[in-house]
């Protein structure tokens, strides 16, 4: 992405994180935390003052950019067609993992993606915790970024049989009765796991720790830098019906696993 500083937008998360994020992560009073659609699905004070920032620094560092932020759509939900029709848009989730931070729970993270004209091309995910980055750009592999400035690139798991999968899945979305079909396919897993974090989600998969992840709903600031992620350091990634998953794309489920087919072999446990 010689055309974009992606190092750049990475550093606006930090200090974002570090300016408005952290100084309130177990310090938030009643009033700043708020349900949005149900008592999962929140936003804090936290999450509103960093998007803020967030758009006002990549508003002057990228003029020509089109920021679309989780916290923006839900004011002015028109705003999350523009990932396709602009020319370059920036995509974020000021803090992803809002529930796990109002609890005072550390499994959170800062993710911003980077699409061209409808293609994603780049991705980063930001612990504030640990105060480093993990990053991708289309074609040149995944690598963590630590303070200081070492890089080390990312691989995904080798292919296993399904019964020695480990990983994490998303389910909330469903009906009592589906979610006890789907969960007894996950059963043919070693490990099913749910961090409530995509943004931590997606990095274990890319750095090998994890062999698969499920998702359903696929709103772009949760999971386009991540699957950018598992693709570029070696892992296999697509919607429920074995298409691509693209930027336009916000339903249909998107899978992800070592290669297509374990891919395969997983997605004829679930009966969906």
């Amino acid at each position: 992405m010689s055309e974009f500083d992606i190092v750049r937008l990475a550093e606006i998360l930090r200090s974002a994180a570090k300016a408005e994020i952290m100084p309130r992560f177990r310090r938030l009073a009643a009033g700043d935390i708020r349900e949005k659609t149900s008592a999962v699905d929140l936003v804090t004070e936290a999450d509103e003052r960093a998007e803020l920032l967030i758009s006002r620094e990549c508003a002057s560092a990228f003029p020509q950019a089109v920021f679309i932020g989780e916290e923006g759509v839900s004011a002015t939900p028109e705003l999350i067609e523009k990932v396709a029709e602009c020319d370059l848009a920036i995509v974020v989730d000021p803090i992803d993992g809002t529930a796990n931070f109002a609890a005072g729970s550390p499994v959170f993270g800062v993710m911003a993606a980077v699409v061209r004209r409808g293609e994603l091309v780049g991705g980063i995910i930001y612990d504030p915790m640990g105060d480093d980055f993990i990053m991708a750009e289309r074609g040149a592999g995944t690598y963590v970024w630590q303070t200081g400035g070492a890089s080390v690139r990312q691989h995904y798991a080798s292919p296993v049989p399904v019964a020695e999968m480990v990983g994490a899945a998303s389910t909330s979305q469903f009906s009592l009765t589906e979610r006890r079909k789907l969960l007894a396919g996950f059963a043919e897993t070693r490990i099913l796991c749910s961090y409530r974090a995509a943004a931590q989600e997606y990095r274990l998969a890319a750095s090998g720790a994890l062999h698969y992840l499920f998702y359903w709903r696929l709103m772009p600031w949760d999971h386009l830098a991540g699957a950018l992620m598992v693709e570029e350091s070696g892992g296999y990634v697509r919607r429920l019906d074995g298409s691509r998953y693209l930027p336009t794309h916000i339903s249909g489920g998107v899978l992800c696993a070592p290669d297509a087919q374990s891919w395969q072999e997983l997605r004829n446990c679930l009966p969906i």
